[in-house]
């Protein structure tokens, strides 16, 4: 059972800021893609069952906390980020009562279960959105309705409210001949965004927030739940909208401004988030709160996490994996390690002494980061970049986030063609930015190679057999999206009897999460911030009473350094001072191998290794000091 594998930090040790500290301060969370994890009924699809069937494997791996994708009922337009009916489950998934034995068994197990909340809008298909469809409705104003631009004829090219695009693609307004007025949606036009200023709107997410943790439900994780408060002007007008006196923004290339900097943290965000706690959560405990937060800065994290303003508990920032950017995610430049470097140290900093953050590289959102950031050209090079990514982001300071078939090193798909692709975003921009001509289709599909969210959603590679253990291979249905089709050589069966196996890998970055302090809570301080190739940096943890350094001060100290490149390279002066490493031969004798807290490469290797200043290519350790 998980949380018998993991320690109670002492109220010594200081995490987030709070007395006790919160259970979550040293656990490790994993993310599953439900229609994408495992198909029990041969439709092609994930189910719920399905994810019963394996958790054996979450709790040999070590994990505490399960979080899941929507399995709502849902038209499944953005894959069940589309909501239509928040309590009750979509039959592709399987049922309320197969929630419930899920509930159960992984509880059994001592894993919690964190739902994903879909809460900044809903399906076009949920009740709500259809009565507020008559404007004599009670739930009229539940959504963003607007009246057609002045001196336009309503529903025509041009007459939309204002000039905002959607996220993905085309206008974030979309025209209902019902009510003859336009709604606002930031996503999909099946996703209309929520009115979060009518309190009867917040008031009823709250009850189906609490009804589902009377259920059972150990918390949730909230889709991009810094966009539930807009700006808008002294009159309550969202900006360029009719009289307002606040502009949209500027024209992009592709004839759309973007909401993004009106909708992102608004001026009632901590109010509404403050509200959320007090209705659906004081009173409770063992629950876990994560918000996906774009347009938050690494200072505003500080304060929503804080514990003392009783938001959420931590968040998901996204500096980090949009380094490199161009105009857009479709164009993005070269990427350079300083970038990530500079992104995760303001994030370090900001919560240093109140609050916390998330540590992730993967989600069902971004693409396989040992296709983006590792080098998957070669098995040899796949498995230590893979494994050296994973060290980098876990011995950080804040709460690991592990998304499906991460564990493995599961790569990108790389389709050759635009109809493999099943991701709403990835066609709709496929198509917008060729016929706009911003990138031609040659350079679309390549863009969609490395960066389409369709990456991560290929089935989870369980075995070698023909679609990798995912669904039978005689059932009836095809998985819904290609299986990649290096699952021969990726898969779970092949890496649970390979004890060097990046999967092994991931089971010793947990463990050490659960019983080592230094990791779970010690300070962060970066090396070298300008090495292009390493990156390096020291945990310190200086309480009492939790066992002394090797030196026999009253301070645990160590180093993690990693080769963030296919090259060899040279240990930075900073690294090099901190190791000791002006002590003639003092590296390699006595106990050094034995300092080695983890490393992608044999023990010995990386003592030797830091003996003549030098790291292999991907080479990754932690070494105590």
């Amino acid at each position: 059972m998980t949380a018998e594998q993991r320690m109670t930090l002492p109220d010594a040790i200081h995490t987030n800021g709070a007395t006790p500290n919160p259970w979550w301060s040293n656990a490790v969370v994993y993310q599953i893609y439900p229609r994408s994890f495992q198909d029990t009924n041969g439709d092609g699809f994930g189910d719920l069952p399905g994810i019963t069937s394996r958790l054996d494997y979450l709790a040999d791996l070590g994990v505490d906390v399960i979080w899941l994708s929507p399995v709502y009922r849902s038209p499944q337009d953005d894959n069940g980020y589309d909501i239509s009916d928040y309590q009750d489950i979509d039959p592709m998934f399987g049922t309320l009562d197969d929630m419930d034995e899920l509930l159960e068994e992984a509880h059994a197990r001592g894993l919690k279960v964190v739902m994903d909340l879909v809460v900044n809008h809903t399906s076009d298909e949920h009740a709500w959105f259809q009565a507020s469809r008559d404007k004599n409705d009670p739930h009229a104003d539940w959504y963003w309705w607007r009246p057609a631009k002045a001196g336009h004829e309503p529903g025509t090219p041009g007459a939309e409210p204002n000039a905002w695009g959607s996220y993905f693609g085309g206008s974030a307004w979309e025209y209902d001949p019902k009510r003859g007025e336009y709604y606002l949606h930031q996503f999909s036009k099946k996703q209309p965004d929520l009115n979060w200023e009518n309190p009867e709107v917040r008031a009823a997410v709250y009850r189906m927030m609490n009804w589902w943790l009377d259920r059972g439900v150990d918390g949730f994780r909230m889709d991009v739940i810094t966009l539930i408060s807009k700006h808008v002007d002294a009159n309550g007008e969202l900006p360029g909208v009719g009289e307002s006196t606040v502009d949209a923004g500027p024209i992009g290339p592709d004839g759309y401004s973007s909401p993004n900097p009106f909708c992102a943290d608004g001026p009632r965000q901590d109010e509404f988030l403050a509200e959320m706690h007090r209705e659906v959560f004081d009173g409770r405990d063992g629950y876990l709160t994560v918000g996906e937060a774009p347009g938050i800065t690494p200072e505003r994290n500080e304060h929503i996490t804080d514990p003392d303003n009783r938001e959420l508990d931590m968040l998901f920032l996204f500096d980090h994996v949009e380094p490199g950017g161009g105009q857009s995610k479709w164009t993005a430049e070269p990427w350079e390690l300083s970038q990530l470097k500079r992104c995760l140290a303001g994030q370090q900093q900001a919560v240093k002494d109140r609050g916390w953050t998330s540590l992730f590289f993967n989600n069902h959102d971004q693409p396989r980061v040992v296709s983006r950031w590792g080098d998957d050209s070669t098995e040899e090079m796949r498995v230590l970049s893979a494994k050296a990514i994973a060290l980098l982001l876990h011995m950080h300071r804040g709460t690991p986030y592990v998304y499906q078939g991460e564990e493995l090193g599961m790569t990108n798909v790389y389709f050759d063609s635009l109809d493999q692709y099943r991701d709403l975003e990835s066609i709709n921009m496929y198509h917008q930015l060729t016929e706009a001509g911003v990138l031609t289709e040659e350079a679309m599909m390549e863009a969609l190679k490395a960066i389409s969210r369709d990456n991560a959603r290929t089935p989870m590679q369980w075995d070698a057999t023909k679609y990798a253990g995912f669904t039978a291979s005689y059932a009836p249905s095809e998985p819904w999206i290609g299986t990649n089709p290096n699952k021969d050589v990726i898969n779970v069966k092949k890496q649970l009897r390979d004890e060097d196996s990046v999967l092994a890998f991931y089971r010793k970055l947990i463990e050490l999460r659960h019983t080592n302090p230094v990791v779970a809570a010690g300070a962060w301080d970066m090396l070298d911030e300008a090495d292009p190739q390493v990156y390096a940096f020291v945990r310190t943890l200086h309480e009492e009473g939790v066992g002394g350094g090797i030196d026999g001060s009253g301070e645990k100290r160590l180093v993690v350094v990693v080769n963030m490149s296919s090259e060899s390279a040279a240990l930075p002066p900073e690294t090099k001072d901190v190791l000791g490493l002006d002590m003639s031969g003092a590296i390699i004798g006595g106990a050094s191998a034995d300092r080695v807290l983890i490393a992608n490469y044999p023990s010995e290797q990386v003592a030797a290794d830091l003996l003549f200043g030098k790291l292999a290519p991907w080479e990754a350790f932690a070494y105590e000091l």
